[in-house]
């Protein structure tokens, strides 16, 4: 029987992974790092703050996780974690060389769907092998009776990006890109972001992969920026969170027209270790679903915990501090491999 069986972003959760922050850096620059992620901040690529963060983040963020798999065992979901990989060291194609960047997020390169979990083709080359870090688990699912596929590895070569910081589109349509934190299961509606982590080829590529079961649908002018998860929350099945600074009616994507629509309230600044923060403030409403009636939230954001118990939902609150710094909330640093329940049409 697969361990992996996964269909919403909601039905009560049995397993899932959660990443690690150890030898968390940033890495170092390159084109593609410096169009996706650093263009807004810094004119030259050499700006760009390479290196290790500081240990106290790294320490701090691993008492937060911490904290975060007790709870998650004690609802009694089975929890995983990638080996600790030394991302300092360099790596290279025949047309460029990085070094790596962290484990922290595994919802941003591993994507399970069903009972099939893919190895996405991210856009950034420091990440190009970060999935390495959760080959052993990787290898027990698909010994399990899981469907294990790696997206094609993309060349990403300089003329993929866009590095100014006024272009719309940072990388171009030569080769199927995406990250996986683009994605948010709905039955058999996917929700595909197309932004500067997900071009239209990665979603052809994934519709004509996941095949006629399903309906994948790709949101554009939505949200420039790089994943679905600090602007849609899928929190039950026709409900969802709003980020109402990004959709509005006349950008709203269809197949969100009839859900139950709960807009997300101003979010509370968790703060950031730099001059300048590496992700939104919107990061707040990052949260990941353990059932229908339950979410795990970040203890700083009071006004959408409010809202949510308002509509029903109970929260879990709990300290990430470093999510602004390191750039990834609750529904990042976790990847849900199984949850109950079975696949549905909710359109």
């Amino acid at each position: 029987m697969s361990l992996v069986n996964i269909h919403n972003e909601w039905d009560p959760l049995e397993e899932i992974i959660v990443g690690v922050p150890d030898n968390a850096r940033v890495p170092i620059g390159e084109k593609g790092l410096f169009a996706i992620e650093y263009n807004e901040h810094h004119e030259k690529i050499e700006e760009i703050p390479s290196g290790p963060y500081d240990p106290k983040i790294i320490e701090e963020t691993r008492e937060d996780i911490a904290e975060l798999v007790e709870v998650l065992e004690n609802q009694g979901v089975i929890v995983r974690r990638p080996y600790i990989m030394d991302h300092s060291k360099m790596f290279s194609s025949p047309h460029w060389e990085s070094d790596g960047e962290y484990n922290y997020c595994p919802r941003d390169i591993i994507l399970t769907i069903g009972q099939t979990i893919i190895e996405t083709p991210t856009p950034l080359r420091s990440r190009f092998f970060e999935t390495l870090g959760y080959k052993d688990i990787l290898i027990e699912y698909f010994k399990s009776g899981a469907k294990w596929l790696s997206a094609p590895k993309p060349r990403l070569l300089d003329d993929t990006y866009n590095d100014d910081p006024k272009a719309d589109v940072k990388i171009n349509n030569y080769e199927p890109l995406f990250d996986a934190a683009n994605v948010l299961r709905a039955g058999r509606d996917i929700l595909y972001l197309v932004s500067c982590s997900g071009n239209t080829m990665g979603y052809e590529w994934l519709q004509r992969t996941l095949g006629d079961e399903y309906r994948v649908h790709p949101l554009v002018a939505i949200y420039e920026g790089t994943h679905i998860d600090t602007t849609i929350t899928l929190i039950g099945p026709g409900r969802v969170l709003l980020n109402p600074a990004r959709i509005n009616k006349d950008n709203m994507p269809d197949i969100l027209k009839k859900w139950d629509i709960i807009w997300c309230p101003e979010m509370i600044d968790t703060g950031y270790s730099w001059d300048y923060p590496r992700a939104s403030i919107w990061s707040g409403m990052n949260f990941f679903m353990i059932k229908p009636d339950l979410a795990v939230i970040n203890e700083a954001q009071k006004p959408l915990m409010k809202l949510l118990e308002k509509h029903g939902i109970d929260v879990i609150p709990l300290k990430l501090r470093n999510c602004r710094t390191l750039s990834g909330g609750f529904h990042c640093v976790t990847l849900d491999v199984r949850r109950k329940g079975s696949l549905e049409d909710y359109s």
